[in-house]
Protein backbone atom coordinates (compact mmCIF):
# COMPACT_ATOMS: atom_id res chain seq x y z
CA UNK A 1 0.00 0.00 0.00
CA UNK A 2 2.88 2.45 1.09
CA UNK A 3 4.54 2.25 -2.32
CA UNK A 4 0.98 2.97 -4.13
CA UNK A 5 0.51 6.12 -1.85
CA UNK A 6 4.42 6.84 -2.90
CA UNK A 7 3.41 6.71 -6.83
CA UNK A 8 0.81 9.26 -6.26
CA UNK A 9 1.92 11.84 -3.82
CA UNK A 10 5.44 12.05 -5.24
CA UNK A 11 4.71 13.18 -8.31
CA UNK A 12 1.67 14.82 -7.36
CA UNK A 13 3.29 17.23 -4.59
CA UNK A 14 6.27 17.54 -7.39
CA UNK A 15 3.41 19.32 -9.78
CA UNK A 16 2.95 21.87 -6.78
CA UNK A 17 6.37 22.18 -5.66
CA UNK A 18 7.58 23.02 -9.88
CA UNK A 19 4.40 25.24 -10.35
CA UNK A 20 3.70 27.06 -7.43
CA UNK A 21 6.75 28.06 -6.42
CA UNK A 22 8.59 29.41 -9.56
CA UNK A 23 11.13 32.49 -8.65
CA UNK A 24 9.60 33.82 -12.06
CA UNK A 25 6.83 34.74 -10.27
CA UNK A 26 8.13 36.89 -8.03
CA UNK A 27 7.92 39.72 -9.38
CA UNK A 28 3.87 39.18 -10.33
CA UNK A 29 3.41 38.40 -7.06
CA UNK A 30 5.03 42.16 -6.05
CA UNK A 31 2.97 43.84 -8.93
CA UNK A 32 -0.07 42.58 -7.06
CA UNK A 33 0.72 43.90 -3.57
CA UNK A 34 1.46 47.18 -5.28
CA UNK A 35 -2.07 46.86 -7.10
CA UNK A 36 -3.65 46.34 -3.50
CA UNK A 37 -1.48 48.32 -1.96
CA UNK A 38 -2.34 51.51 -4.60
CA UNK A 39 -6.27 50.64 -4.51
CA UNK A 40 -6.06 51.34 -0.09
CA UNK A 41 -4.08 54.43 -0.73
CA UNK A 42 -6.69 56.04 -3.27
CA UNK A 43 -9.56 54.27 -0.77
CA UNK A 44 -10.47 51.85 -3.12
CA UNK A 45 -11.51 47.99 -2.79
CA UNK A 46 -10.80 44.46 -4.41
CA UNK A 47 -13.86 43.22 -5.66
CA UNK A 48 -13.50 39.45 -6.06
CA UNK A 49 -15.19 36.80 -8.08
CA UNK A 50 -15.36 33.27 -9.67
CA UNK A 51 -17.83 30.27 -9.92
CA UNK A 52 -17.98 27.43 -7.25
CA UNK A 53 -14.46 26.35 -5.59
CA UNK A 54 -13.01 29.97 -7.37
CA UNK A 55 -15.70 31.29 -5.71
CA UNK A 56 -14.67 30.54 -2.47
CA UNK A 57 -10.89 31.24 -2.87
CA UNK A 58 -12.50 34.77 -4.21
CA UNK A 59 -14.22 34.85 -0.88
CA UNK A 60 -11.19 33.79 1.46
CA UNK A 61 -9.34 36.77 -0.33
CA UNK A 62 -11.87 39.39 0.26
CA UNK A 63 -12.19 38.60 3.83
CA UNK A 64 -7.96 38.32 4.31
CA UNK A 65 -6.96 41.40 2.17
CA UNK A 66 -9.59 43.08 4.32
CA UNK A 67 -9.18 42.03 7.70
CA UNK A 68 -5.25 40.54 7.66
CA UNK A 69 -3.95 42.84 5.06
CA UNK A 70 -6.21 45.94 5.58
CA UNK A 71 -7.04 46.61 2.21
CA UNK A 72 -11.41 46.22 1.77
CA UNK A 73 -12.68 43.22 -0.65
CA UNK A 74 -15.67 42.57 -1.46
CA UNK A 75 -17.45 39.58 -3.68
CA UNK A 76 -20.49 38.46 -4.83
CA UNK A 77 -21.62 35.13 -3.28
CA UNK A 78 -24.91 35.86 -1.57
CA UNK A 79 -27.39 33.76 -3.26
CA UNK A 80 -29.74 36.89 -3.57
CA UNK A 81 -27.40 38.80 -5.52
CA UNK A 82 -26.48 35.95 -7.94
CA UNK A 83 -29.99 35.09 -8.83
CA UNK A 84 -31.40 38.51 -9.12
CA UNK A 85 -28.83 39.39 -11.61
CA UNK A 86 -28.68 36.21 -13.15
CA UNK A 87 -32.43 36.45 -13.66
CA UNK A 88 -32.80 39.84 -15.25
CA UNK A 89 -29.84 40.08 -17.41
CA UNK A 90 -28.29 36.21 -18.15
CA UNK A 91 -25.88 33.89 -16.12
CA UNK A 92 -23.00 34.97 -18.57
CA UNK A 93 -23.25 38.50 -18.01
CA UNK A 94 -24.63 38.33 -13.82
CA UNK A 95 -20.76 39.51 -12.35
CA UNK A 96 -19.94 42.27 -15.32
CA UNK A 97 -23.64 43.67 -13.87
CA UNK A 98 -22.74 43.59 -10.72
CA UNK A 99 -19.02 45.03 -10.97
CA UNK A 100 -21.37 48.18 -12.62
CA UNK A 101 -23.51 48.37 -9.57
CA UNK A 102 -20.45 48.02 -7.12
CA UNK A 103 -17.26 49.40 -8.51
CA UNK A 104 -15.77 52.37 -7.86
CA UNK A 105 -13.21 54.08 -9.62
CA UNK A 106 -10.07 53.04 -7.43
CA UNK A 107 -11.10 49.69 -7.40
CA UNK A 108 -9.20 46.56 -9.22
CA UNK A 109 -11.12 43.57 -10.22
CA UNK A 110 -9.44 39.91 -9.21
CA UNK A 111 -11.39 37.12 -11.03
CA UNK A 112 -10.30 33.63 -10.65
CA UNK A 113 -11.34 30.82 -13.59
CA UNK A 114 -9.58 27.55 -13.75
CA UNK A 115 -10.27 27.26 -17.35
CA UNK A 116 -10.18 31.12 -18.13
CA UNK A 117 -13.08 30.92 -20.01
CA UNK A 118 -16.13 30.84 -17.61
CA UNK A 119 -17.86 33.85 -19.76
CA UNK A 120 -19.95 35.50 -17.26
CA UNK A 121 -15.75 36.68 -15.58
CA UNK A 122 -14.75 37.33 -19.15
CA UNK A 123 -17.49 39.28 -19.59
CA UNK A 124 -16.84 40.77 -16.12
CA UNK A 125 -13.05 41.12 -17.00
CA UNK A 126 -14.22 43.12 -20.40
CA UNK A 127 -16.68 45.61 -18.37
CA UNK A 128 -14.14 46.24 -15.73
CA UNK A 129 -11.79 47.19 -18.20
CA UNK A 130 -13.94 49.44 -20.24
CA UNK A 131 -14.91 51.07 -16.78
CA UNK A 132 -10.90 51.67 -16.34
CA UNK A 133 -10.28 49.30 -13.57
CA UNK A 134 -7.43 47.29 -12.97
CA UNK A 135 -7.95 43.29 -13.96
CA UNK A 136 -5.90 40.78 -12.37
CA UNK A 137 -6.56 37.28 -13.03
CA UNK A 138 -6.36 33.80 -11.46
CA UNK A 139 -5.98 31.04 -14.09
CA UNK A 140 -5.19 27.30 -15.12
CA UNK A 141 -5.44 24.90 -18.22
CA UNK A 142 -4.62 26.60 -21.39
CA UNK A 143 -2.17 29.44 -21.63
CA UNK A 144 -3.97 31.33 -24.02
CA UNK A 145 -7.14 31.40 -22.42
CA UNK A 146 -9.95 34.07 -22.61
CA UNK A 147 -9.47 35.60 -19.35
CA UNK A 148 -6.15 35.96 -19.04
CA UNK A 149 -5.89 37.73 -22.69
CA UNK A 150 -7.78 40.30 -21.27
CA UNK A 151 -6.30 40.47 -17.43
CA UNK A 152 -3.43 43.83 -16.85
CA UNK A 153 -1.97 41.04 -14.37
CA UNK A 154 -2.35 37.31 -14.69
CA UNK A 155 -1.46 34.23 -12.29
CA UNK A 156 -1.32 31.05 -14.72
CA UNK A 157 -1.19 28.00 -13.27
CA UNK A 158 0.15 25.19 -16.56
CA UNK A 159 -1.96 22.66 -15.11
CA UNK A 160 -5.22 20.59 -15.94
CA UNK A 161 -5.66 19.32 -12.78
CA UNK A 162 -8.27 21.35 -10.85
CA UNK A 163 -7.61 20.64 -7.31
CA UNK A 164 -3.86 21.69 -8.09
CA UNK A 165 -4.96 24.43 -9.85
CA UNK A 166 -7.47 25.82 -7.38
CA UNK A 167 -4.98 25.37 -4.51
CA UNK A 168 -2.25 27.40 -6.11
CA UNK A 169 -4.44 30.44 -7.01
CA UNK A 170 -5.06 30.37 -2.66
CA UNK A 171 -1.54 30.09 -2.16
CA UNK A 172 -0.67 32.75 -4.68
CA UNK A 173 -3.26 35.13 -3.39
CA UNK A 174 -2.74 34.66 0.13
CA UNK A 175 0.87 34.69 -0.02
CA UNK A 176 0.17 38.76 -1.54
CA UNK A 177 -2.01 39.02 1.55
CA UNK A 178 0.92 38.01 3.94
CA UNK A 179 3.29 40.23 2.16
CA UNK A 180 0.98 43.36 2.40
CA UNK A 181 0.69 42.22 6.53
CA UNK A 182 5.07 41.84 5.89
CA UNK A 183 5.04 38.33 8.07
CA UNK A 184 3.73 34.90 7.65
CA UNK A 185 2.77 34.33 11.52
CA UNK A 186 1.04 37.18 13.04
CA UNK A 187 -1.90 38.09 15.43
CA UNK A 188 -4.96 39.19 14.32
CA UNK A 189 -5.16 42.59 15.19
Amino acid sequence: MTSMINKFLDPYFEEYQKLAFNKDLYRSLDSFKEIALAVKSQNGKLIFAGNGASAAISAHGAVDFTKQAKVRGITFNEADLITCYANDFGYENWIAEAIKSYADNHDAVVLTSVSGESQNAVNAAKVSKDMGLQVITFTGREESNSLKSIGDLNFWVDSHAYNIVECIHMIWMTTVIDAIVGNAVYEVS
